[in-house]
This record gives structure tokens, C-alpha cells and sequence, in this order.
């Protein structure tokens, strides 16, 4: 399998969707057949509607594709036990051949589900970040002691299963850290592989760029290999004014405190030629794999396929920013 990550200032823009409303067989199998490199799915424990958990969507997703890279976007992570969790993503990593990547953040939009996990709010940064770290010393397949604030435990080695196609790949899954804020900025610059921010505007990507940039200078971290990736709600229509009523009515709801012209600058909506002109300036900021989550209630293939077949063609890459 070849390795689709891609740095700042890389030749070319690669496309991701996200598998909306749910993995489907059929709708994995369309999308695989389209010139797209990653699909996508998060979730949460207890959201207020019946829709699924981040785990079990990415295990569907690595049993119904077969080509594609595959990731969580995104995998509350203080939510969950650090060890389950890698044993977990170690696994699927495993069966998918080496696909998966975890998109992680800290959440925080349902306080119901931390306190029903018994995990303050207050601690969901900090548990992230022992986190991660837990994940990385368990992937690297040796005996490992970890004694965190949150998390201990002594000489204990991960045993991925082995399969077929070779088991995981080589000190475990990439980890993609979402977010919007300063600290999880820090926390990609820190900890993370990558960097996938979601409602952000172009102008709000390229300070993130600057910020990471700096703090991982600061760090003495190269970021040589990091994946710059985005998150980004949209549709794309024949129609533009469907494409804009998508929207409106797909992020109004969820977003119901986001104006309509700050919607327009972070989810863009319309046809081909004038969404290619709006993710344009998304890659002059320095995203280099856009994730594409229909903003639609229905005919949502329709959005990933114009966005793959149609506006990916469009866009080009000049100087390194």
C-alpha cells in the first residue's frame, strides 16, 4: 500500500470524505471507485440522537473498504481507557492492512457523556495528552511501565493480532489531532501527526499553520512528514442554491449559533466551479488533504463524487507556505 501522507508544500492536494450518516456497504464501495484516498466517521457515546460511536463505525469502515485509508474523525479520546484503545486501533489497524489513522480531540459538546464515564471536564485536555502518549509507548511493541496522573500500570507488552496482510504497521497508527483552539494547536505541535481543524475559515487555518509551526520550533520538533488536513463541511451541487439550502439547514441546526455569513466563510456550498474557487484558498493556507463531510441530509455520494471527479482537479499547489 502506498503512503498517502502528504507535508506543507507537497506537489499535490489529496481528497478524504466522510461516511455520512452512517458506513454503508454500497456507499463505501461507489466512494472507493472514486479518485479519493481516505474515508472518515466519528461518533459519540451518548449524543442526543440514535447515531453511532467512533470504534465500532472505523471497524466497519476497515471491513467494507479495501483500498482506501480509513480514520476517526474524530475519537473522543478522554472518554476512553488509553490501553483499550490501542489494543483496539492496534487491531483494526492489523486487519485493514495498515489504514487506519486516529483522528482524536478532546470534545466536550455532551457533558452528559463525561459525567456518565465519571470523567471531569475540567480534565479532558490533560487526559488527552497522557493519551496519547500511552498510545505511542504501547504501539511500539516492548514492554512498557507508564505512571501518569491518570493512567499506571507495570512491564505490560500490546500483542496486536497478526494477520495476512502483516499486522500493524510499524509503531501504530498515524494521530491526527482535531481542535480549534490554541491547546490543541499545542497539542498537534506536541504530540500529534497531524492537524485536521473543522468550521474554520481559511484565514483561521493559516494561523493555525503559523501557530503549530512555531510551537513545534519551539519544541525543537521536526514536523517534517506532519499531514495538514481539514475537516470541512460542505455541498456541491448543480444547483448552487440547493447546495446553500444543504447547508443552511444541515449546520443551522447543528450549529444553530453560527450566522449565516460566518456558515459561508467555514462551510462552503455550490457548484463545482465555485466551491474549487473557495477550497483554493483552504490550500493556499496550507491544507494538503481536505476531508469532505456532506453538509446534506440525503444524496450525499453526489456531494464526495463532484467534490473528487470536479473540484479536486481544480486545485493546485504552488509555493510552500
Amino acid at each position: 500500500m502506498s503512503d498517502t501522507r502528504v507535508v506543507l508544500g507537497a506537489p499535490r492536494v489529496v481528497l478524504g470524505a466522510a461516511a455520512l450518516p452512517e458506513p454503508d456497504p454500497r456507499w463505501l464501495a461507489a466512494a472507493e471507485r472514486l479518485p479519493i484516498d481516505s474515508i472518515w466517521h466519528g461518533g459519540h457515546l451518548l449524543p442526543p440522537s440514535a447515531t453511532g460511536e467512533a470504534i465500532t463505525r472505523l471497524a466497519l469502515l476497515t471491513a467494507w473498504t479495501e483500498r482506501v485509508r480509513v480514520g476517526t474523525a474524530v475519537l473522543l479520546l478522554p472518554l476512553y481507557h488509553p490501553v483499550v484503545v490501542a489494543k483496539q486501533l492496534a487491531d483494526l489497524d492489523s486487519h485493514s492492512g495498515g489504514r487506519v489513522t486516529a483522528g482524536v480531540g478532546v470534545g466536550g459538546e455532551y457533558p452528559d457523556e463525561f459525567a456518565a464515564v465519571g470523567v471531569p471536564m475540567a480534565e479532558r485536555g490533560a487526559r488527552t495528552d497522557e493519551s496519547i502518549e500511552v498510545l505511542r509507548a504501547l504501539w511500539a511493541g516492548k514492554p512498557v511501565s507508564h505512571h501518569g496522573r491518570f493512567v499506571g500500570f507495570d512491564d505490560v507488552t500490546l500483542r496486536p493480532v497478526r494477520t495476512p496482510g502483516g499486522g500493524m504497521r510499524e509503531g501504530g497508527p498515524p494521530i491526527v489531532v482535531s481542535g480549534r483552539k490554541a491547546p490543541a494547536q499545542r497539542r498537534a505541535a506536541a504530540l500529534g501527526d497531524g492537524w485536521m481543524p473543522y468550521l474554520v475559515s481559511p484565514s483561521g487555518y493559516r494561523r493555525s499553520v503559523e501557530a503549530i509551526t512555531s510551537h513545534a520550533a519551539q519544541l525543537g520538533r521536526s514536523l517534517d512528514g506532519f499531514e495538514w488536513c481539514l475537516f470541512l463541511y460542505c455541498s456541491i451541487r448543480r444547483d448552487a442554491d440547493r447546495a446553500r439550502a444543504d447547508v443552511a439547514s444541515f449546520l443551522g441546526s447543528a450549529y444553530g449559533d453560527k450566522p449565516a455569513a460566518m456558515l459561508d466563510r467555514i462551510a462552503p456550498a455550490g457548484t463545482p466551479e465555485q466551491v474549487a474557487a473557495r477550497l483554493q484558498e483552504y490550500v493556499d493556507a496550507g491544507v494538503r488533504h481536505i476531508v469532505i463531510s456532506p453538509a446534506a441530509a440525503e444524496d450525499t455520494l453526489e456531494v464526495v463524487t463532484l467534490a473528487a471527479e470536479e473540484v479536486l482537479p481544480r486545485l493546485t499547489v504552488g509555493s510552500p507556505v
